[in-house]
């Protein structure tokens, strides 16, 4: 079978069956089904047992049982006043450099990252407050709300990130070694994005007004202060991890009992906050759990008529470099990434992507950062970006309007995509040390 013929019917279907409005549940599954009953000639009986074995084999992974705890954790803190905190702890620590209150926005996702793994979250969450005390105090709408957007995809580069989990579980990488690899790019974007701010704001100095609250040691004290609570946290879930004493299944129940134990300390705690968190928290994780069954039935039939080695030959007959396969997946990603959100980009994308990289001479674990910085992109591009439409909440300004506060730091990704690709031990070096 020809790869031209069994990849255009994968596309035919997908499109079919998504294009229809089809949950992508349901899309995925009816696409792995079809194939096989059609192409591959399956009985109806056997296509029942591939499916049965395959869901239930990847739906009982342990390492799938961080991705709901995280989201509790994460899901917790974002129902208390944890964002008024990091805006009064990180204000007098940021007020002197240029661009003032802007890099609130920058460290704040930076930090709530830490504790989140969700990009929409962290967003929503630094943006609550960052928001309308930017605009209040006069700083450019434009330059705040595209540094917030961002930012906010820092959410699944920084661990713990539930893009790195899902990955991990797919490609078979250590998801502990992914979330070491995160860290320095994360820092590295952070960098990028706060040095592009004061570099704008010298230049236009109108866009940034200086801040005029008081800045001595005892403020820059209160702020340490403010910022203790999920400091803490953070140093208890990664020191856990990198330090070998926790799986991150069992870093995140740790999180989540400190998440708790900073809600009752703080007189937050109540028993609607832990029942509303728990069922978004099911809500969300039952979808990407089915997800990630879905795409692992797509994948055997995508296996079963050897595409990815198909795939893998063709690309590998265009003697393409290295850098050639690398650009044309980013091109993919960033046109996939404009009608899918970042999970499902991920669960359809894996089982080619990952021979392809392999072929090339790229580590997959350098990849898994490769392919979240892509998902951080495809949340800033529309019509399905979902930061955009968290911005435009926060915002109250159109979908053009906020597309172009955030192109610049589009392509600040875009660069730290190539800074990474150059100088791949970035990512590798801290994994290297477990």
């Amino acid at each position: 079978m020809s790869i031209t013929f069994s990849a255009t019917v994968i596309l035919l279907l997908l499109v079919l069956f998504l294009g229809s409005g089809a949950w992508i549940f349901s899309g995925l599954m009816l696409v792995g089904a079809s194939a096989m009953y059609f192409v591959l000639d399956f009985s109806a009986a056997r296509i029942g047992t591939i499916a049965t074995k395959v869901i239930s084999s990847s739906a009982i992974s342990w390492e799938l049982a961080a991705i709901p705890i995280f989201m509790w954790m994460g899901d917790i803190i974002f129902r208390t006043d944890i964002s008024q905190r990091l805006f009064r702890g990180l204000a007098p620590m940021v007020a002197r450099i240029p661009g003032g209150l802007l890099h609130t926005n920058v460290f704040g996702c930076t930090v709530f990252a830490a504790i989140s793994g969700s990009s929409t979250a962290t967003t929503a969450t630094v943006g609550k407050i960052t928001i309308p005390e930017l605009q209040a105090r006069g700083y450019d709408l434009r330059l705040a709300a595209g540094s917030l957007a961002g930012a906010g995809s820092f959410g699944l580069l920084i661990p713990p990130s539930i893009a790195m989990i899902v990955y991990g579980v797919l490609a078979e990488v250590s998801i502990a070694k992914l979330f070491a690899g995160g860290l320095l790019p994360g820092l590295m974007m952070a960098g990028l994005y706060a040095g592009y701010i004061a570099l704008v704001s010298l230049l236009h100095p109108e866009r940034a007004p200086r801040y005029e609250g008081k800045v001595d040691a005892r403020a820059i004290a209160r702020g340490f202060v403010e910022l203790l609570p999920i400091m803490l946290l953070m140093f208890v879930v990664l020191g856990s991890i990198y330090s070998g004493i926790a799986t991150p299944s069992e870093a995140a129940a740790v999180g989540v009992f400190g998440a708790i134990v900073i809600t009752i300390v703080t007189g937050q705690f109540t028993l609607k906050l832990m029942r509303d968190s728990l069922a978004a928290t099911i809500r969300v994780s039952a979808m990407i759990l089915m997800l990630i069954a879905a795409s692992s039935f797509l994948s055997a039939a995508i296996a079963f008529l050897q595409l990815p080695n198909q795939i893998t030959q063709a690309i590998s007959s265009l003697d393409l470099s290295p850098y050639g396969v690398l650009l044309i997946l980013a091109g993919l990603y960033i046109v996939l990434g404009m009608f899918l959100d970042g999970t499902s980009m991920t669960v359809m994308t894996v089982p080619i992507a990952v021979p392809l990289i392999v072929q090339a001479g790229f580590d997959p674990l350098w990849f898994g950062i490769y392919l979240v910085i892509m998902i951080e992109m495809s949340a800033l591009t529309p019509p399905v970006g979902l930061n955009l439409f968290v911005l435009q909440g926060l915002t109250q300004r159109s979908l053009g309007e906020t597309v172009r506060a955030t192109m610049p730091f589009f392509l600040l990704l875009c660069l730290g995509t190539v800074i990474l690709a150059v100088f791949p031990q970035i990512v590798l070096w801290l994994p290297s040390l477990l």
